[in-house]
């Protein structure tokens, strides 16, 4: 047992050095640090953000009368011309409106043909015939009257038979006055225009019948492709509800939000892709056509809505859709490039640590165009490389043990 002790205990030494030795090797060694090449390649300075989509052009329809949808007759993403038939409502209830009212009409027009003959035809033909019938007696009358003047005058007949003969003659004059009277009143002049006026009501009637027909058909506004349609037949809509929108897609405006301190980098004219998370691998070009003269508030940013045209061939990027926004703001080729995070800054100075053999040197940088991930930089040459950052302080002229990328 004891033989056993002292082996264990000559083991537990034994570790113990080892640590010791190997602590103090690593107290002597020069710290590890990573290194990054200088590299040529054209860079270009990004702006990254996101936008929404809006048509250049776009018109909606609507409904200009309540009712039932009856029947529609085009779908979303087809293209139509201006004045095209989008959607008929139901106009069972103008329609017939409609035709009643034109059965008014025709029956209006034809009492008013009739007085403007003077009455019915059947009326006229008895009061005619009553006045041929007291015109001929006034004939007989007058004869009578006559001849009973005549021998009145020759001392043949009496002054009584000439009286009685003139009495008949004055009341078939007063009937065949009355009858024409009678006659006469078969139309009167308020007939004429109580039937004109009930011509024009029927009128009336019918054009706003009319009106509500034209009205149950929804009609493109302008020529173009319908991007917002929802519509179901048997759907109900009030005057005035949104039918469906239509637009110019072939290209369209993205108003892309940029971030203030970003907005003295965009210009007119810079370069801009669009990309779509529902369309993953697609992108449309395009170009800044208006940049913003007041800044916003978006949530937690402060940002200017930078207006871009865009080339959409497919007409797929469409109107509404919150989009991904990258605008190419200045690029220059065969640069001198190093990665963004060996970039430091110390005592007020911008430089990075560049290895000389196997020490490090501070070198002051002025840095040129960069995006996300590298930075131009005009101090440095081909072949040089520079510190990444590292888990011990680096200062400058420090031996270090270099492991390159």
């Amino acid at each position: 047992m004891k033989s056993k002790r002292v082996w264990l205990t000559l083991i537990v030494l034994a570790i113990a050095g080892a640590v010791f030795w190997n602590l103090e090797q690593q107290r002597g060694r020069p710290p590890q640090v990573t290194f990054a090449r200088v590299a040529r390649e054209s860079i270009s300075s990004l702006v990254s953000t996101n936008g929404k989509v809006e048509p250049v052009e776009s018109g909606v329809a609507r409904a200009e009368r309540s009712g039932a949808v009856k029947k529609i007759l085009v779908q979303r993403g087809q293209r139509v011309e201006i004045g095209q038939t989008l959607v008929e409502l139901d106009s069972s209830d103008a329609q017939a409106e409609l035709k009643t009212a034109e059965a008014r009409q025709a029956a209006i027009r034809a009492e008013m043909q009739v007085l403007s003959q003077g009455g019915r035809a059947a009326d006229r033909a008895v009061i005619d015939t009553a006045i041929d019938k007291a015109k001929l007696e006034l004939k007989i009358a007058q004869d009578q009257y006559a001849s009973s003047v005549r021998l009145r005058d020759k001392k043949a007949g009496t002054e009584i038979e000439v009286r009685t003969a003139k009495e008949a003659v004055d009341r078939a004059q007063a009937q065949i006055q009355a009858l024409q009277q009678q006659r006469a009143s078969l139309v009167t002049p308020s007939d004429h225009s109580g039937a004109e006026a009930r011509l024009d009501e029927a009128k009336t009637a019918a054009q706003l019948a009319e009106a509500r027909i034209r009205m149950s058909v929804v009609r493109s506004p302008i020529a173009g492709t319908v991007y917002q349609f929802d519509l179901k037949p048997g759907a109900y809509l009030s005057a005035g509800d949104l039918v469906a929108s239509i637009g110019r897609l072939d290209h369209v405006h993205v108003k892309v939000y940029v971030d203030e301190p970003d907005l003295g980098r965009v210009m007119k004219g810079m370069p801009v892709t669009i990309t779509w998370d529902a369309l993953p691998g697609r992108q449309w070009k395009g170009t800044v056509d208006r940049t913003p003269n007041e800044i916003v508030t978006m949530g937690a940013r402060q940002v200017g809505e930078v207006t871009c045209n865009i080339e959409n061939p497919d007409m797929d990027l469409l109107p509404g859709t919150n989009v991904n926004a990258v605008i190419v703001s200045e690029t220059v080729e065969n640069a001198v490039t190093i990665p963004k995070e060996a970039v430091r800054r110390e005592q007020g100075k911008t430089g990075v640590y560049v290895l000389e053999g196997d020490h490090i040197r501070w070198r002051t940088i002025t840095q040129g165009v960069n995006n996300t991930t590298r930075t131009q930089v005009k101090e440095l040459k081909d072949g040089d490389a520079v510190a990444l950052p590292s888990e011990k302080p680096l200062k400058d002229g420090a031996l270090v043990e270099p492991v390159l990328q």
